[in-house]
């Protein structure tokens, strides 16, 4: 048994009871989360990312359903990632955009542009309609060591990127922006930032969640190869 996994036989787990599936039709869906009285500080994040569990809020968790395991966590090897020619003209088509990193998400604009992304870009989804509650349980909620980055083009907020920073890479934990703006590609360009942080701070790896075949929510995250799959207990590189 590694570290990881004796650190994670000494945590109380709790399972939810099945509910329908937010990205495959007609299945039904469980989730394993870890101790909510439990602290989620920099180690125990990092140790259980390199187990496939994600933050959401004040919850760390991970898919654990009956008859499906379709949800593969992935990541990006910074160091051998390379800008392809789309990518670099999203860069560039977004050089007029000041980036302002902060520990805390107050201003006062986050919440609407967060209602229209949601309203707007995932009407079918469980977190339509957004609300004020929502925001501050799933969006400002937060660890010591997460940050966010807010894109602006003069005084305008296009997009924020939640982002927790790991003992060996970024975690992207959630990103919403102006759907009136896609000639920008905002969700891209905010991945590509963070790439570029993690490398900043030398660190190996951004961690992007979940990836499911032939979701189309999910397709964005295939643009960003080479990158590792955990695929039964290992990280696999996939180009």
């Amino acid at each position: 048994m590694n570290t990881n996994s004796k650190i994670i036989s000494s945590i109380k787990l709790f399972r939810t009871s099945p509910h329908p599936c937010s990205y495959k039709e007609n299945q039904r869906a469980a989730t394993v989360f870890v101790d909510p009285d439990l602290a989620i500080d920099k180690s125990l994040n990092s140790k259980l990312s390199d187990l496939g569990y994600r933050r959401s809020g004040a919850h760390l968790y991970r898919p654990d359903c009956d008859f499906c395991s379709a949800c593969i966590s992935c990541r990006v090897p910074v160091d051998f990632y390379h800008f392809k020619r789309s990518q670099q003209r999203i860069l560039t088509n977004n050089k007029d955009l000041e980036v302002v990193e902060t520990n805390d998400l107050t201003c006062d604009e986050s919440f609407s542009l967060y209602e229209r992304y949601i309203n707007n870009r995932h009407a079918d989804g469980d977190m339509y309609p957004a609300t004020p509650e929502q925001f501050e349980a799933f969006i400002k909620t937060k660890t010591v060591d997460t940050r966010f980055y807010l894109f602006y083009r003069d005084t305008k907020l296009l997009a924020v990127s939640v982002t927790d920073v790991l003992e060996h890479g970024l975690s992207a934990v959630y990103t919403f922006f102006d759907p009136a703006e896609p000639k920008r590609s905002l969700g891209i360009h905010s991945v590509l930032h963070q790439v570029n942080k993690a490398k900043e701070f030398g660190l190996p790896y951004l961690f992007l969640g979940y990836w499911i075949k032939n979701c189309k929510k999910m397709e964005y995250k295939s643009l960003f190869r080479p990158m590792e799959m955990l695929v039964d207990g290992n990280w696999i590189l996939v180009k």
